[in-house]
């Protein structure tokens, strides 16, 4: 081609490389655009990523390193971790086992041995306690807490505040005068006015045979008289608990002489802590020199009195106010302390098979 044709296609050839320039620019522009965005959108995105893995991961780096081996329990695991401790206190279900377990072990009286709801029914005592000694456990209740009269079941408490006095030897000779009358009910006695028996002996007859006239004339020796006597059995009363018993006299011959099956129960055990009060009231008979002559006695109750029972200590009580009444502290297999408080029966009898049917069922039950 000419030079000079050269020349003219020269302005063209410098239009479309300007054009081609100009046309590549806009597309590079635009990738290193896109090149940043894609480079800035990773960059991001695994900054956050790292972050929630740092986050994640930041209690388990605290709290072991990175080649221990894995908390996670399974199901049977997880259960036995938490059962693990044994010296704190045991779940409530468990006290409740340990409960029905230590009952299980309790003392009682049992059906086959005829303690049933049928025999309990044929009891002829309108209130009745009985309770293991040794472990405090009530074996039966029937009208436990009723409140009423005690009779001569009284004398126990007259014997345990004159031995607690001492205030007089006990073989001086006290003398029956007519202040030791019955003027309440008018009871005879064998012990005349002017009869006299030794302190000892007054005690023995009042215990075993519930003498009037020997626990009237005690109060009577008492310092202060009568009152101050009659006082201080009310402040005994206090001592042992028996929060419903009164005395309004040595004999129990008034009905306001009162206390309940439960708390007799406490006046027999705090009896039994008397070495006399044990001998004179088990004791079968005796003979007294009264001064006016020889005089036998034997005990009022019979089935002490003929070897029915065996009992450490012992007292019946009768007005036609309370009926015939009897307490006793059996000992079962001559060698385990059972009280047995009964009160209100119709008859002497009635209470006499009371004992006997109680007497049975404890022997029975109980080893």
């Amino acid at each position: 081609m000419p030079f000079a044709s050269r020349l003219r296609l020269l302005p063209s050839l410098l239009a479309l490389i300007v054009a081609a320039l100009a046309a590549g620019a806009v597309p590079a522009s635009a990738h290193a655009a896109a090149h940043r965005s894609v480079a800035e959108r990773p960059h991001h995105a695994t900054a956050t990523k790292k972050k929630r893995v740092a986050h994640k991961t930041k209690p388990a780096h605290r709290s072991m390193p990175a080649d221990a081996p894995s908390t996670k329990l399974s199901g049977p695991k997880r259960r036995t971790k938490r059962a693990k401790p044994r010296h704190g206190p045991p779940p409530a279900p468990q006290h409740a086992v340990h409960a029905s377990a230590k009952n299980a072990h309790a003392p009682r009286l049992l059906a086959r041995c005829g303690f049933t709801p049928a025999s309990r029914k044929q009891l002829f005592s309108h209130a009745v306690y009985v309770v293991d000694e040794n472990t405090h456990t009530p074996l039966y209740a029937r009208h436990a807490d009723t409140v009423a009269p005690i009779a001569s079941v009284s004398k126990l408490m007259t014997a345990i505040v004159w031995l607690d006095s001492a205030h007089a030897p006990l073989q001086q000779r006290l003398s029956v005068t007519a202040a030791d009358l019955d003027t309440l009910k008018f009871t005879h006695s064998r012990l005349g006015v002017g009869a006299s028996l030794t302190r000892a002996n007054m005690l023995h007859v009042a215990l075993m045979s519930s003498e009037n006239r020997a626990a009237s004339a005690l109060s009577r020796d008492y310092p202060g008289g009568q009152p101050a006597f009659i006082a201080a059995m009310n402040a005994k009363a206090r001592r042992l608990g028996m929060k419903h018993t009164h005395f309004v006299n040595a004999t129990g011959l008034s009905p306001q002489n009162v206390s309940t099956a439960r708390e007799l129960a406490s006046l027999v055990r705090a009896a039994d802590g008397y070495p006399l009060i044990r001998r004179y009231s088990i004791d079968h008979e005796e003979r007294m020199a009264t001064g006016q002559g020889q005089l036998q006695y034997v005990n009022s109750n019979r089935l002490v009195r003929y070897g029915q029972v065996r009992a450490s200590v012992q007292k019946t009580g009768f007005i036609n106010e309370s009926g015939h009444n009897m307490v006793m502290r059996m000992m079962v297999h001559g060698r385990r302390p059972v009280i047995v408080t009964m009160l209100g029966s119709a008859t002497p009898e009635g209470s006499r098979l009371d004992g006997v049917r109680i007497a049975h069922w404890l022997s029975c039950s109980l080893r």
